[in-house]
């Protein structure tokens, strides 16, 4: 018997969220065993390596991390090409790595933080916290008791029988307060979750968790400040079901994402420069969640739409346009 135990608490709207999650993941897993490949494999890992860097303040753009993930040249700062180009690496090591092997976690910490820090792949020597802004969120625990925390939870992740999308998101909450390294914790637990997701579905490799996590950033923070203050891992486990749900929602296997019927609907629809509520009306929607990601998000990442005030995607005078390539397109 395990000694240790994290504490959580399985809610009605986690239960909910696992069989939605599960079944759009059989879904997903039937589509894409008549596709040669997950709807743009590619530009997921670049969204999936944009949104982790981009929380802990890396400025590369999407078109930036594709080009080095396509050996070409980019004018940066080259400890951000450096995180980016660790970043790359490790996703490509995933089948090599143990998610019970905590042998595993410091190599892959080694990989990730390799040229950033002096202290890469070991445990921290001294105290650390989560700031945010001029704002301490999070004191760890002392040094010395990590090596411990982190057997403890190990033990547990390896003889749990909870359901991998909670065991999941255990790990990862508990992994932050933990905060077992120097450096590069956020990115080390993001990735550690995929890691089991991937053990539970394949998919999970190439599907965007991190990038939905950067977009509500803050409740991301809220999340986990949360668990901690209830000493109880539910808000957190919570919050990561919602991104993962929807993220499998916007991972559909099309060919190009102007293949999608959503896609199809949303350009048609567009009429000089409309508002998200216009689109809404318009295309007869009322779940603006689905809007995003399954009609919006594929659209503007296609390049087929556009916002009007990119330099500020949240303000409530944003309006959408079709682009000269969602223009040419012509649906018989």
């Amino acid at each position: 018997m395990v000694a240790y135990q994290p504490p959580h608490t399985i809610t009605p709207s986690i239960v909910n969220l696992i069989a939605r999650i599960s079944e759009e993941v059989g879904r997903l897993t039937v589509l894409a065993d008549n596709s040669k490949e997950l709807r743009l494999r590619r530009i997921n890992r670049v969204r999936t390596i944009h949104g982790s860097l981009a929380i802990e303040g890396n400025n590369l753009s999407k078109e930036q991390i594709t080009a080095i993930l396509e050996g070409k040249r980019v004018v940066a700062p080259p400890r951000e090409i450096q995180e980016v180009r660790n970043a790359i690496a490790a996703y490509d090591r995933f089948d090599d790595w143990s998610v019970k092997s905590e042998a595993d976690l410091k190599e892959a910490h080694s990989v990730l933080m390799s040229g950033l820090i002096d202290e890469f792949g070991v445990y921290r020597r001294s105290g650390v916290g989560v700031i945010a802004g001029e704002r301490v969120i999070h004191m760890a625990p002392p040094a010395d008791r990590v090596p411990t925390l982190m057997q403890d939870l190990f033990a547990w992740l390896a003889a749990t029988d909870d359901h991998p999308l909670i065991a999941s998101s255990v790990f990862h909450c508990e992994f932050e307060f933990i905060h077992p390294f120097a450096d590069g914790n956020g990115r080390m637990g993001r990735l550690w979750q995929t890691l089991i997701l991937k053990g539970w579905n394949s998919l999970f490799a190439d599907i965007p968790v991190e990038s939905l996590v950067f977009e509500h950033q803050e409740e991301y923070y809220y999340a986990l400040q949360q668990s901690t203050k209830k000493a109880d891992s539910a808000p957190f486990i919570e919050f990561m079901l919602k991104m993962i749900l929807d993220a499998v929602l916007s991972a559909t296997p099309y060919d190009t994402p102007h293949d999608t019927p959503h896609v199809k609907a949303l350009v048609e629809a567009v009429s000089g420069e409309m508002h998200r509520d216009e689109l809404l009306s318009v295309l007869n929607l009322k779940d603006r969640k689905s809007f995003r990601e399954l009609y919006l998000k594929p659209a503007l990442e296609a390049g087929l739409v556009e916002m009007t005030i990119p330099d500020k995607p949240k303000s409530k005078n944003q309006r959408y346009r079709l682009t000269e390539k969602g223009k040419g397109l012509v649906y018989n």
